[in-house]
């Protein structure tokens, strides 16, 4: 049985991953801050063998830690999902908050690397591996009062492509999945907690669901070895672009 590790997989596009890897036959580690709501994922997805894991990506240490602690049976991770992270705030550059720039550029680069850094040792020696970053239309068109999380998310898009260089003469494959609109906790974490500001974010058109990047993320790691599908924009049905939806 091959072992997926998951981060930011307590709720949004992170669980759904879970239970799309789990339902494609991989093991899993799944690794998020709240452990509650993942060990109701491991119970759920029983009799699939999981291990939880709780750290904050951003802390390099605890992310040693823990992959270093992993049992053996989970030891040999063949496909690593970097997914946590998010956004903070949406203020032009002129009024944002240094906090909110710390959080995003911790999470969504620094603790992608550092999760990432922790695993490849074991990947390079077995030669082999699939490593699926998480990104967003984000990284690939800015919009206004986006800057520090669009930044980031472009600095994902650019370690994926030359990740991809680096790791191929050890066998590993490197590609990321772009989402558009998906609701999930993403903007109540944008507007910190104002469910009311973030429920308007979805409002007049139908948005992606965290399930359809998780089919994505199944499909992209299950290709034959031949095979490997490196790049994936999806967006929702009534978006062409970034900011652009159809509302009705």
């Amino acid at each position: 049985m091959k072992t997926a590790f998951i981060t930011g997989a307590s709720s949004g596009i992170g669980r759904a991953t879970a239970v799309a890897l789990a339902a494609a036959g991989f093991q899993l580690v799944v690794a998020g801050r709240r452990r509650e709501r993942l060990d109701a994922l491991a119970a759920e997805l029983a009799p699939v063998p999981v291990h939880v894991l709780v750290f904050d990506v951003r802390d390099r240490g605890a992310v040693s830690v823990a992959v270093a602690a992993l049992p053996l049976a989970f030891q040999a991770v063949d496909v690593l999902v970097n997914n946590a992270g998010g956004a903070h705030g949406l203020n032009p550059i002129q009024a944002g908050d240094p906090s909110d720039w710390d959080q995003m550029l911790d999470s969504n680069v620094r603790g992608l690397l550092n999760v990432t850094h922790a695993l490849l040792p074991g990947m390079t020696a077995r030669q082999t591996g699939f490593i699926v970053n998480v990104g967003s239309i984000a990284g690939q068109e800015a919009y206004a009062n986006g800057n520090v999380y669009c930044a980031s998310k472009a600095a994902v898009a650019m370690l994926t492509k030359t990740m991809r260089l680096d790791l191929l003469p050890a066998g590993i494959k490197v590609a990321e999945v772009n989402p558009g609109a998906v609701e999930t906790e993403f903007s109540q974490v944008r507007f910190k907690g104002d469910a009311e500001r973030a429920a308007k974010v979805y409002q007049g058109f139908e948005p992606l669901r965290p399930e359809d990047v998780a089919e994505i993320i199944a499909f992209m790691v299950t290709r034959p070895p031949h095979v490997t599908i490196a790049e994936v924009l999806v967006l929702a049905g009534a978006q062409s672009a970034a900011t652009t939806i159809l509302r009705k």
